[in-house]
């Protein structure tokens, strides 16, 4: 009978040791096994879309510098032999790439006497600034 006891609490330990993974992960901690994974995953996912989009592998690493470059290149190896063997096109992508805002250039003092600092400048005919409304004359 003393036995019973004993081997509730080793049931019970083993029990709750199995789970630990389960816990770590419905408590958001993830093992370095699963991280590595979920990265090589990923990149090899980036790989094979930029693949399947027509990009060079260079074009591909610099769009994605926080990637895996090893997955990256497994992944875009991998689709480039599934177009081949099944003689699929690359697709083009239909997104509008968004226009790349410039700087406003700053003249610095003494640049009047430069002949293409005229362009640089607004024009005189440009619309005058509004007038401020004084607080009585409403």
């Amino acid at each position: 009978m003393p036995r019973l006891p004993v081997t509730a609490i080793v049931l019970a330990t083993a029990t709750l040791l199995a789970g630990c993974d389960m816990v770590g992960g419905a408590l958001g901690i993830e093992s370095p096994e699963k991280v590595a994974a979920a990265r090589e995953a990923d990149g090899k996912a980036i790989g094979g879309a930029c693949r399947h989009a027509g990009r060079a592998i260079e074009d591909c690493y610099m769009l994605n510098k926080k990637a895996d470059k090893a997955s990256v290149f497994a992944g875009w190896r991998d689709m480039n032999d599934y177009m081949r063997e099944n003689k699929i096109e690359a697709v083009a992508p239909q997104l509008v790439p968004q226009p790349v805002t410039q700087v406003a250039k700053v003249a610095p003092e003494g640049d009047e006497a430069r002949p293409d600092a005229a362009a640089d400048k607004p024009s005189a005919k440009a619309a005058p600034a509004p007038k401020a409304r004084k607080a009585h004359d409403s």
